[in-house]
């Protein structure tokens, strides 16, 4: 497929701006550019057709099955797109006095007061662009927090093994060092080496609940207060709320602050970069260092406070991505108490179903919890690592081969404490019949894998690209056009 600057053809454009009826202010001569920016001169008919064709090479919910594990890629309700797109919201500006915003400031406080139920938290924040920034952002206010009780002594961040790779990298980011604690052979965090790491230095604990191999700990009220009593606080990364929302609470678990991926669980199509909402909630003595600013009821009505004084200050410019915000919303209301928990038995419905068709044919990780007759909640992991010694056939052979089945591959190689991994979440968007297909395409590629692993190596052969050179595209990639 060429490029826009392979089109480009001198001359040709697509301006249709009227001649500028007011006098110019130009630019002081430091800010003007030497040279003109090397930009593709098109005409509209040319553009359109092109990203016609880039959206017709992309593969999203709307084209098939998307079971990408942890990251609840799910059919989101097109009301929600309509809800988000109103005048009303789309063109406000955040610089306009409260007074006039007196509508999308209550946006806010109705879904904060909604996410705080949800979760068992106090307060809430949306400033936070995704997740991970989430996790950051809880991070530092569990460092203010210590900070406050001249604790400075506390300087690590508890992590599983099967946490998400941004808990790591979100604790060293705010200045914390990380402990790695692994997991028993059920798949579960390990007390003894918990309790073996914890100490006057345990600033707090990070941890996903359900975890990454999908299963919900039986002892997360013993280990949250393990943390407690060793003077830390317990931090819930919300990547997996889409399996318990409405049927359980990370407050009630002993959490004090969680972030909510508003794009993962409430409504936010997501995927290529955003837009993304990690929204943070907090207990409440911990709500005093929450972002400035905050919302605050007076009066007048709505409007923002700028003055905590212990506040970790501003993490985003302005108040978040606010139209998720409104997405999640309209979610919620459509949903309501009844709806929420649905949402959640659902999806652990589905994976269960999905889990017991490939039982037998794929090994499902870790077998121990599952031998015992443990369910998984929302996702379940297949490891290879069996087939791949025996056959030859990875995890990446499998998840390109359902390529030329029509269906998005699962997450793949995580949780890193499964060999071969396949991370599947079929999400509770999804009927009987698209499961079943799902799960007879994955078992036809586990009878070809004994019969024909080489047409399995060789995948994709129907989609635009094939198998690419991934150790090249690594070391050598072609990030910007060459001019010659």
């Amino acid at each position: 497929m060429e490029l826009l600057f392979e089109k480009s053809r001198a001359g040709r454009s697509c301006s249709i701006l009227p001649m500028c009826d007011v006098p110019d202010a130009p630019l002081p001569a430091e800010a003007i550019r030497k040279t003109p920016p090397q930009l593709p001169s098109l005409d509209e008919n040319e553009i359109s057709r092109h990203y016609s064709a880039l959206a017709k090479r992309s593969f999203g919910v709307n084209d098939g099955f998307y079971p990408l594990g942890s990251c609840t890629m799910k059919y989101n309700p097109k009301i929600n797109e309509e809800a988000a797109s109103l005048r009303g919201f789309t063109d406000v500006h955040p610089l306009q006095s409260a007074a006039t915003v007196q509508g999308a400031l209550k946006v806010l406080e109705l879904c904060g007061s909604y996410l705080c139920e949800l979760s068992g938290m106090d307060a809430m924040t949306f400033q936070p662009a995704a997740g991970s920034h989430g996790e950051f952002a809880g991070l530092l206010l569990i460092k203010a927090y210590h900070r406050a009780r001249k604790d400075a002594a506390r300087t690590k961040i508890i992590v599983p093994d099967s946490a998400h790779g941004t808990n790591p990298a979100s604790a060293a980011m705010a200045g914390f060092a990380v402990v790695n604690i692994a997991s028993t052979k059920d798949g579960y965090v390990d007390i003894d080496a918990l309790k073996a790491a914890v100490g006057p230095d345990t600033a707090g604990l990070m941890l996903t609940n359900p975890n990454t191999l999908g299963l919900f700990d039986p002892n997360i009220l013993e280990i949250t207060d393990i943390i407690h009593k060793a003077g830390g606080l317990n931090y819930y990364d919300g990547a997996n709320l889409n399996a318990i929302a409405g049927v359980a609470r990370p407050g009630d678990m002993g959490f004090d602050a969680a972030h909510l991926n508003l794009h993962k669980t409430f409504s936010t199509p997501h995927g290529a970069g955003g837009p993304g909402a990690g929204a943070i909630g907090c207990k409440a003595p911990l709500a005093a260092f929450l972002p400035n600013p905050t919302l605050r009821s007076d009066m007048g009505g709505l409007s923002f406070n700028n003055n905590q004084p212990d506040s970790i200050g501003r993490i985003r410019a302005f108040h978040g991505n606010f139209l998720v915000v409104v997405r999640a919303l309209a979610y919620l209301l459509t949903l309501g108490r009844e709806g929420v928990p649905a949402v959640a038995e659902n999806a652990v419905l589905n994976a269960n179903y999905m889990m017991a068709r490939l039982r037998g044919r794929f090994d499902i990780a870790p077998s121990a919890a599952y031998a015992k007759g443990s369910p998984c909640m929302h996702e379940f992991v297949v490891s290879l690592e069996k087939l791949k010694a025996e056959k030859g056939v990875s995890a990446l052979d499998i998840a390109k081969s359902l390529q030329d089945k029509g269906m998005h591959p699962p997450t793949m190689y995580f949780p890193l404490i499964v060999h071969e991994a396949l991370m599947i979440e079929p999400t509770e968007t999804e009927s009987k019949e698209t499961l079943d297909k799902a799960a007879d395409a994955l078992l036809e590629l586990r009878e070809r894998a004994e019969s024909d692993p080489e047409s399995l190596r060789s995948a994709p052969r129907a989609a635009v690209i094939g198998r690419p050179d991934e150790v090249k595209a690594a070391r050598t990639p072609v990030v910007r056009y060459n001019f010659g």
